[in-house]
């Protein structure tokens, strides 16, 4: 025997999952077009300033001292960057290299690519766009690109197809 007033129960209780759900639903479909519509605005102003640091761009000829990464305050960057950059970003370390441009020993912001490929103790021409290095354009000494680090599965892969080779030999 069914009981009517256990049906108005359960009827009552998956009313209430669906208007939750449903809630749940509204909710994160609100967040993902916020998401996007912010989305959009900061790729356009990161294309923008892209543009104007194309624009400002200069090939300078400089003989790199050292790189490193390190935090914003201890890069000995001018106190205008410091004020200029977003407190989240201060904490984070970014890539900096120190070089002697003419008579002047100067610290630059680094690209991620560049940083890599940057050789210390040689001279380089590089597109600069104030204190920030987006480019090299050429060097007297070889750019060596850095070897890209295996992962564990690669190397096993590689280590069993030695043992293979070795093997069958």
């Amino acid at each position: 025997m069914i009981n009517p007033n256990n049906v108005s129960a359960l009827l009552s209780v998956g009313t209430t999952i669906l208007i939750v759900l449903a809630v749940i639903l509204t909710l994160v479909i609100i967040a993902l077009v916020v998401l996007t519509i912010v989305g959009k605005r900061m790729q356009k102003k990161q294309e923008e300033g892209q543009a104007a640091m194309q624009q400002a761009a200069q090939t300078i000829s400089m003989l790199v001292i050292d790189k490193k990464r390190m935090k914003l305050k201890e890069a000995g960057l001018p106190s205008i960057v410091l004020e200029q950059t977003p407190k989240y970003a201060r904490l984070s370390k970014l890539p900096v290299v120190k070089a002697k441009v003419g008579p002047k020993i100067m610290t630059f912001i680094c690209d991620e690519k560049v940083f890599q490929v940057i050789p210390i103790r040689k001279e380089v021409k590089v597109v600069l766009s104030g204190i920030y290095i987006m480019d090299i354009k050429g060097s007297r000494a070889r750019l060596e690109t850095p070897t890209k680090k295996q992962g564990f599965m690669a190397r096993l892969r590689s280590k069993a197809q030695e043992n293979l080779k070795n093997n069958k030999k």
